[in-house]
């Protein structure tokens, strides 16, 4: 690569800092962090393998300091680290101010003859007090708690050219480690621990605030000049973040949206699905069901033989869409699934139903686990037998009619996209008011009333995974850890389960997977649940988690509701009782920290600066177990234009998954240790469905048409 450097010079230091990236799930955050620390700060990420230190060196100049960023791995390992490597012994006259964050100290350590080792215990996500002088970048600093992700430390032993700025005292663990160090002579600073963190205090934004006001101090004294910026090198970096959104080129064609709403407070969900035909297997049917706080509206797909279902599996190169029995197969070209999907809602935007309602029309399906992680790294290829053998990693319908359920009100919103479709709306109505009525005719222990609940089932057959198989991956999945590779890995194995037919006494025509349905909603009621049959694939979910909700402009926030420990209900088990276990437990709270670090990440990374944790580790009580819930949310611009807001929904989507908690951290290595340590696809291991989307944590997975029965495991 040639590049000519702009000859005029200024002798100011600019605000403009670069962040190396080494592959890590909180980057955002230290660039959202820099951002609040570092008035008017432009920033610049660049991945540490997507420049060698000959194409670097020529861009220093235009650049004021350089963060070393976190990551997974170790700074003895070339391929973890990059060009990283190469950045302390860059010439004197090409230096400049350098701060690393966690794998960036210990770089820096390693490089000027510091040892690294073995933490005897592991600290990934644990919060230290850290012992400090006050001086250097701690000035000011105070007190200070910090997280920590880290297995690995350096000791400097007698090193004349570092010197220690601050220290955690893990006791007999691993006695006095090092947290903060600086060179001697070189503009270069560094913490182990993790200034961004949402639970990092008084070492956060005070220790870049700090490292500013050192390096423009050095570069005072050593007169370094800082180039105007020239666009030639964007060109060769990438825009700052965060991003400038622009409005897409292609219009926005809407569908206006009819509704009619009726009084029927009696009326249960499960008599409307199956007044609609929710028994009559052949046909595709989707509800989304919600009974509780955060969730409240009950989202019933009316389909139809025009309804279009999209469907698309990894490896190829094209969409199919199916309406009337007819495929139509929309090639990709060069772009991806997700850009497709996004180009495809942007034409079939709704507007005009009532801003109550969540859900006026749209996709409603899954998304396959290996879907998100073909966004983060590359999958191993598939065989014919495999493809044939898996769901769609895309399956989705696009709903025009549908009938809302306020399960608080009990009114039912009945909706349509299509133009003229006022009998449809009359006709639903009709139904739904004569099933209002014969309900509240009935009594609940009326024998019809009780027919629709009660059936006759055997035990199902289950075969569990290989337990030594299943351990020997966690003692994998230990060495991972220990080694610096990963910060959380969640090792999953399938359970096979073998369902009998369902007989029901009030008809044996009805779906067996709908009868199952009513089952697990029976025995396992959650917030949230779903039947969804999009042949070859049937799905059935109970889960107390709302993965992702997108609210519409003006104001629009996408928000996260992470759910990580549990504690089941029983005699004794009182609000304390479950508080003292999840939120006074290290192990629960770390967990959850890390996820929320790493979403923290995800939303900036599509949002920019604007994301706020409004809860973390709340106790929340469920029907079957208390659970450890934090939320996380992000802010769009309001100056966005809605046609942005819609591509930008799918951007945090494709983002988010797969989810942190269903992977590790940091995100992209996990999931490719993941790969190494399972020897088989999770497919339909979490799914989401329109814009307030669940996780499928608690579902079981009818089989494709030739592979066993599979019921993805637990969260």
């Amino acid at each position: 690569m040639q590049f000519t450097p702009n000859v005029g010079a200024v002798a100011t230091l600019t605000p403009n800092p670069y962040i190396l990236d080494s592959y890590d799930s909180f980057t955002y955050n230290l660039a959202s962090l820099c951002r609040q620390a570092i008035p008017n700060c432009s920033i610049h990420i660049i991945k540490n393998d997507a420049i060698s230190i000959t194409d670097l060196i020529p861009l220093l100049d235009y650049f004021s300091a350089i963060i070393v960023g976190p990551g997974p791995g170790s700074p003895e390992n070339a391929a973890d680290i990059g060009v990283v490597k190469d950045i302390w012994k860059v010439a004197d006259r090409h230096l400049l101010p350098i701060f690393g964050v966690c794998l960036g100290l210990q770089s820096l350590a390693v490089e000027f003859g510091a040892q690294l080792k073995r933490l005897n215990v592991v600290k990934h996500g644990q919060i230290s007090n850290i012992e400090h002088e006050g001086a250097e970048i701690f000035k000011g600093a105070g007190d200070v708690s910090a997280v920590r992700y880290h297995s690995l430390h350096v000791e400097l032993r007698g090193n004349e050219e570092l010197e220690p700025l601050a220290w955690a005292d893990d006791g007999e663990e691993n006695g006095r480690v090092i947290m903060a160090l600086k060179h001697r002579t070189k503009p270069f600073w560094a913490v182990q621990y993790h200034p961004e963190s949402v639970c990092t205090k008084g070492g956060g934004d005070e220790a870049v605030r700090n490292f500013w006001r050192l390096a423009t101090n050095w570069v005072s004294i050593h007169r370094r000049v800082v180039r105007p910026w020239d666009v030639s090198v964007e060109n060769l970096v990438g825009h700052s973040w965060p991003k400038v959104h622009l409005e897409p080129i292609s219009r926005n064609c809407s569908s206006v949206v009819s509704t009619k709403t009726l009084e029927v407070p009696k009326l249960e969900v499960a008599e409307i699905c199956e007044a609609l035909g929710v028994g009559h297997e052949p046909s595709d049917f989707v509800m989304l069901e919600s009974s509780a706080q955060p969730g409240r509206f009950t989202i019933i797909g009316c389909l139809t033989a025009a309804s279009p279902r999209i469907t698309y599996s990894l490896g190829d190169r094209c969409v199919r869409i199916k309406s009337h029995d007819v495929y139509d197969f929309k090639e990709l070209g060069s772009t991806d699934v997700w850009t497709w999907l996004a180009a495809f809602m942007r034409t079939r935007r709704a507007q005009g139903g009532r801003k109550e309602i969540p859900f006026w029309g749209g996709l409603v399906g899954y998304l396959s686990y290996e879907l998100g992680v073909d966004s983060l790294t590359t999958l191993p290829p598939r065989d014919a037998e495999d493809t044939v053998q898996r769901h769609p990693d895309v399956n989705l319908v696009f709903v025009e009619r549908s009938i809302v359920v306020d399960t608080v009100s009990g009114r039912c919103h009945i909706q349509s996209l299509a133009s003229n479709d006022g009998p449809w709306l009359e006709a639903t109505s009709s139904l739904l008011q004569r099933l209002g009525r014969r309900d509240a005719a009935t009594s609940p222990s009326h024998p019809s009333k009780r027919a629709r609940t009660t059936n006759v089932t055997v035990a199902p057959s289950v075969t569990l995974p290989d337990r030594a198989s299943y351990i020997e991956k966690i003692v994998k999945a230990k060495e991972f850890l220990f080694s610096g590779d990963s910060y959380e890995l969640c090792v999953t194995a399938p359970t096979r389960i073998s369902v009998p037919k369902i007989l029901t006494p009030s008809s044996e025509r009805n779906s067996s997977s709908w009868e199952l349905y009513k089952i697990l909603r029976r025995r396992n009621p959650a917030p949230h649940s779903a039947y969804m049959r999009l042949h070859p694939s049937t799905l059935l979910s109970s889960s107390p988690e709302r993965f992702l909700s997108f609210s519409r402009p003006p104001s629009i926030v996408c928000q996260l509701r992470p759910i990580k420990g549990t504690v089941r209900k029983g005699p004794g088990i009182t609000r304390a009782v479950a508080e003292e276990a999840l939120a006074g437990s290290k192990k629960e709270v770390a967990e959850n920290l890390m996820i929320v670090d790493l979403i923290r990440h995800d939303l900036h990374g599509v949002v920019g600066e604007d994301v706020r944790v409004k809860q973390f580790c709340t106790v929340e009580e469920y029907e079957t177990v208390w659970q450890l819930v934090s939320v996380i949310e992000g802010k769009l611009d309001d100056s966005i234009g809605d046609q942005t807001d819609l591509d930008l929904g799918w951007e945090v989507l494709q983002r988010s998954l797969p989810p942190g908690s269903m992977t590790g951290a940091p995100k992209k290595r996990s999931v490719e240790i993941l790969q190494h340590l399972e020897d088989q696809d999770r497919n339909i291991y979490s799914a989401a469905s329109s814009t307030t989307l669940n996780r499928l944590v608690r579902k079981t997975v009818p089989p494709a048409p030739t592979s066993p029965m599979h019921e993805g495991p637990n969260s």
